[in-house]
């Protein structure tokens, strides 16, 4: 698919059905012209953008009530395709079903577990309906059009209702109006970092990176000082099981500063030779 100025769209993966956060997500990041595919599993993402299919991917990393996405940092560690932006996304969660499905109607809602868990109250106040857990938000309501069960309704994004020419029957039901999911975009590597999102000439920018260290006692504290000594921020730490070593740890870390800045530098310099692994997953601007 081209532009009208001849050159081809961009193509970004996703994981879920169109209508899905993550297709608000790549074009908040990415701009409205880009092409979405849409990917069953999040493994598939990243082979999308590994070999070459698609031009970018953007992948949910964190949730404010449910926390991180561990299969995505695994992936990370896995796929070589470095983290070139992020972005937030507040999850608003509407009752969707066909325009001839009144409320009144209504016997089972479908969406993805996490959804359903996240609009407990309002099943709380409507116990007349069965939550169903289906494999995607936007999915459930694709569904729901094409097999057109007189009783049911889904809970998806606004984007997915009119994608699939729902009607949203009650709008905002979502326990926590401070439910956000944090984004990367990936890229491959090498790729001209001027198709990633521009940064403002004083924007923060965040570095990502993931580590081991030795099981020894005060070797994750001697590895965190390498940014404390330096009054580098941290973000974010996440640890994830090391497979085939028991009960030994990687570390995910985020923090405040550019890859290519001299004190970010010379803490992974330092950060370097107490790990006996270390790896720059991405060098991006702070998301809004």
């Amino acid at each position: 698919m081209k532009a009208r100025s001849g050159r081809r769209k961009k193509k970004v993966a996703f994981q879920g059905e169109r209508g899905a956060f993550s297709e608000e997500a790549a074009r908040k990041l990415l701009g409205p012209a880009v092409v979405v595919v849409p990917c069953q599993r999040f493994e598939d993402v990243f082979r999308s953008l590994e070999q070459r299919k698609t031009d970018a991917a953007v992948i949910p990393i964190e949730n404010t009530l449910h926390g991180s996405v561990h299969e995505n940092y695994d992936h990370l560690l896995h796929f070589d395709l470095p983290i070139v932006g992020e972005t937030k996304i507040r999850i608003v969660h509407h009752l969707i079903a066909p325009a001839d499905v009144p409320f009144a109607k209504l016997r089972r809602v479908y969406s993805h577990p996490v959804a359903l868990n996240q609009c407990l109250s309002f099943f709380a106040k409507n116990r007349q309906l069965e939550q169903v857990p289906f494999y995607d938000t936007a999915g459930s309501v694709k569904m729901i059009m094409s097999e057109r069960p007189p009783d049911a309704a889904a809970i998806a994004s606004e984007v997915a209702a009119e994608i699939y020419g729902a009607k949203i029957l009650r709008r905002s039901i979502e326990d926590d109006r401070q439910n956000f999911t944090r984004f990367f975009l990936l890229h491959r590597p090498g790729k001209n970092r001027s198709r990633a999102p521009r940064a403002g000439k004083n924007a923060e920018w965040k570095t990502s990176v993931v580590f081991t260290t030795r099981n020894v006692p005060g070797a994750l504290f001697r590895s965190l000082s390498a940014f404390s000594l330096r009054d580098l921020n941290l973000a974010k730490i996440e640890s994830r099981p090391l497979r085939g070593k028991p009960w030994e740890y990687l570390f995910y870390l985020d923090f405040i500063g550019r890859v290519d800045e001299p004190t970010s530098q010379n803490a992974l310099r330092h950060l370097g030779e107490l790990a006996d692994l270390l790896r720059v997953l991405g060098s991006y601007p702070r998301g809004d």
